[in-house]
Parts: structure tokens; sequence; C-alpha cells
């Protein structure tokens, strides 16, 4: 009997697009530990604008929910791609240019159980590897968040972290971009509350 071959989803900035989902100014009061998802967040964008990977951001009704905030708008490149939307998945007709040419979706943002779940879905249907950054992506509950994890990983999503997912895009300490890239990393990300550290018995 033949060994099953599985596919290993490599990512790299000629292979890769970064989608930042409704990262809004209306939920900074509501979503769990929103203003580290956000300072992660940052991360991702100035990797992809160093590294040149195409960057999408969308804005879940922004005439209610307002526009993304501002500390990762200052990070987006040039020619990112900003969109507002009312469906809950990203996957819509202004996304499509940057689809066509990538095989790999590093996804960041929220609500995990609802838009980033159903970005993930339509993006693993259309024959995308998806790399959810765990760290990066919250609920209102972890409840929700949680088990939306499970939801993606189930599907076929890659769960992944902020700095895996940076230093796997320059792939060692000889890429030309290393030492700017790795600026963004010295120090830790913030604590996203997703692993629960046990306290010292005295």
């Amino acid at each position: 009997m033949s060994a099953l071959t599985r596919v290993i989803a490599r990512i790299n900035p000629s292979n890769s697009a970064l989608f930042v989902c409704d990262l809004q100014e209306k939920f900074s009061k509501t979503i769990q530990y929103f203003p580290e998802i956000v300072q992660t967040s940052r991360r991702l964008i100035d990797a992809a604008r160093i590294l040149e990977i195409p960057t999408v951001v969308t804005e879940q009704y922004p005439k209610g929910l307002g526009h993304t905030v501002p500390l990762l708008k200052e990070g987006l490149a040039e020619n990112a791609q900003v969109f507002d939307k009312m469906k809950f998945s990203m996957c819509l007709p202004p996304a499509d240019g940057v689809l066509k040419n990538v095989k790999n979706v590093i996804l960041v943002g929220i609500e995990a159980h609802v838009c980033v779940l159903q970005t993930t879905y339509d993006l693993l249907e259309r024959g995308h590897n998806v790399h959810v950054v765990v760290d990066a992506v919250s609920s209102r509950s972890h409840t929700d968040r949680h088990f939306a994890f499970k939801q993606m990983e189930q599907a076929g999503a890659i769960l992944t972290t902020s700095e895996a997912t940076i230093l796997s895009l320059v792939g060692g300490s000889d890429h030309p971009k290393f030492k700017e890239v790795q600026k963004l990393i010295l120090t830790s990300a913030p604590d996203t509350g997703l692993v629960q550290v046990p306290t010292a018995k005295l």
C-alpha cells in the first residue's frame, strides 16, 4: 500500500496574500483582546509591506461601524486594496484580482466565528490554502473564538501564529530583507488569551 502524500502549504511572498478582516473602530470595546489583536495584525501588515505581499482589507458596513483603526491604516502599502462589504465573507469581486494570483491567503481579523470563518470556507472552496493567524483573530466571546478555530482547522485551514508566519515568509536569515523583517518580532507578540498559563502553587 502506498503512503498517502500530504500537500505542504508553504508560504512565500510570491505565492501569498494578506487578508485583514473588519478591524474597525466600533469593535474596539466589544472584541476580546482587541488592542492586542490590532497590534499583532500590524506586524503582519508591516511584513506584507516590506515583502511586497498584496494586501486586502475589508470594512463591514463602515457607515455604521466606522473604518479600519488608524494603527493599521497607516501601515498599509499604497497599493493595498480596501473595500467595504455587507456580506460576511471577504471573497467578493473586489478581491478577485488578488486571489487569482496566489495560492496562500494569510488571514487576520474579526470575528473568528463569523466573517473570518465564512472567508475561510470560501477560500478553501476556491482551492486556496488558508493560514489563520490565531493571535491576530478574535471574537466577542472566547467560546465563539475557540470553536471557530476548531471548525476552521477541521475544514482544512492551517492555524498558525504571527511570528511563525513572518519567519516562514522570509524562509531564513539569508533573505535580503530578513534584518528589516526581524525587527518586527524582536519583541514577542502580546498575549491574546489563547493559552492559559498555570499559576504557581504556593
